[in-house]
């Protein structure tokens, strides 16, 4: 009989041992199912508070300048409230948790205690045999508790683990063929009917039938309105973005057959925002050869007249740059830019607006240097200043993603109608060729044969 009693205990406590069991359990997925969205809703809205921090930051001048600390005050403020109620939600779930793990602990025991002391009572069971089965149970309730704050914390990390993931397992759009030309053989550039969108869905193509060839070593400026493809055109050739018709070929072969890494050491861009980063002039000279000697870095800054300033520095090559160049002036950073992409001794240069901050003189020096230092090299400047360009070989007029004209600055001015506008409101009075044009030609009409016999002399004095 007493035996009996004791099996009836056993089985009734390996039931109640169960039933915590399994409602921990069904505790544990209920919280992760209910909080992790909202953690995903909430690691989401860090982005929005961080960016908020970031404009700020960076752009502390134009807040200070336009008054609007108040206003981003606000938009700070509104961006940490959002975020602290969605934690807050979240947490009211995990808050559950301990009170919840304490009641069935504590449930299981006074059930233990309840029935082990009528089994005593009865002589079927003896004191030592219920503390054995409490510290039995109390070992089990305990465990649980600690792997129920285990899945809180997961409730938290399936969060942040399903954003990495996103990232790590983002796949290229760009991607080396299988069989990848490993040589650029020389600088020639071929854009056969070429259609380009930045979206597969877009209704309008950035660039529309762009048909040039350039030759190696050919000096080709690039001008046009804001917005009409110039950086989208410049970009093909290093294969930043594919093409979505036609082709872009380097040295006769198409740039989708090479190895990404081989062709872009042989197409170097200096873009238009210019980056340098925390350490000396020679390690920002170095990101484009880094067994650079010293003396091909002193050449280099040469050629991008970039000597000029570093030798008046105390430390000339050893001075210290901040992280963005922030203590060097922007006409400093773009020849410091030029000097980084002239190491790589590449065989196309292409100065996508590189020079907008540097003076009419210097930018005149730097294009002497290229036409004397690397005359092989095929260089591609594109500029908003007529100045810049006139002395190229022949320059690229594109207009809404079109080519207008691609001919020699004499012959552009006689007959293009798109450069001979940019021409006379820049010769007339210096004015950023984005203004109406048309607005220019009615006020005061302008000669353009006598234009294009005095080009030379106008663009030089207007800038």
């Amino acid at each position: 009989m007493q035996y009996d009693y004791v099996l009836y205990y056993q089985s009734y406590y390996e039931y109640d041992i169960l039933r915590g069991s399994y409602s921990s359990w069904f505790r544990a997925f209920f919280i992760i199912f209910k909080v992790t969205p909202i953690f995903t809703e909430g690691f989401a809205k860090y982005d929005d508070l961080n960016a908020s921090v970031q404009e700020n930051v960076s752009g502390i001048r134009v807040v200070k300048a336009f008054v609007r600390e108040e206003y981003e005050n606000d938009k700070f403020k509104k961006a940490a409230t959002s975020l602290y109620n969605t934690f807050v939600r979240a947490e009211s779930w995990l808050a559950f948790n301990n009170p919840v793990m304490m009641f069935v602990i504590y449930g299981s025991i006074i059930a233990l205690s309840w029935f082990a002391a009528h089994f005593i009572a009865d002589g079927t069971m003896t004191t030592g045999n219920l503390t054995s089965m409490f510290s039995y149970v109390m070992s089990m309730m305990m465990a649980l508790m600690m792997l129920s704050m285990i899945f809180v914390m997961i409730s938290m990390s399936t969060a942040s683990a399903k954003r990495i993931a996103e990232v790590l397992n983002e796949k290229a759009d760009i991607t080396n063929p299988d069989a990848p030309v490993m040589q650029v053989p020389d600088g020639r550039i071929d854009f056969n009917h070429v259609d380009f969108v930045y979206k597969k869905d877009s209704e309008t193509d950035t660039l529309k039938d762009i048909d040039i060839h350039i030759n190696a070593g050919e000096t080709i400026g690039i001008i046009g309105g804001t917005g009409c493809g110039k950086s989208s055109f410049v970009n093909l050739i290093s294969r930043l973005y594919d093409v979505k018709n036609g082709s872009v070929c380097v040295g006769g072969v198409d740039v989708r057959k090479y190895d990404i890494e081989t062709l872009r050491d042989e197409v170097s861009v200096v873009l238009q925002k210019n980056v340098l980063f925390s350490g000396t002039i020679l390690d920002n000279l170095r990101w484009g050869n880094e067994n650079a000697t010293e003396e091909e870095c002193i050449e280099a800054c040469r050629q991008a007249c970039a000597d000029e300033f570093i030798e008046r520095m105390p430390d000339k090559y050893n001075t210290w740059i901040e992280q963005g160049g922030t203590n060097v002036s922007g006409g400093q950073r773009q020849r410091l830019c030029i000097a980084r992409a002239l190491l790589k001794k590449p065989k196309v240069l292409i100065l996508d607006d590189s020079t907008s901050a540097v003076d009419t003189a210097t930018d005149a020096k730097i294009k002497h240097a290229f036409a004397t230092k690397i005359p092989g090299t095929t260089k591609l400047i594109v500029s908003q200043r007529i100045s810049s360009i006139q002395d190229a070989d022949r320059i690229l007029v594109l207009d809404n993603g079109m080519v207008s004209g691609f001919d020699t600055h004499e012959h552009l001015v006689e007959n293009n109608k798109v450069y001979r506008e940019i021409y006379e409101v820049q010769t007339q009075g210096g004015g950023d060729f984005d203004e109406q044009a048309e607005e220019a030609k009615e006020n005061q009409p302008v000669d353009a044969n006598a234009k294009a016999a005095d080009d030379k002399k106008g663009g030089a004095d207007n800038e």
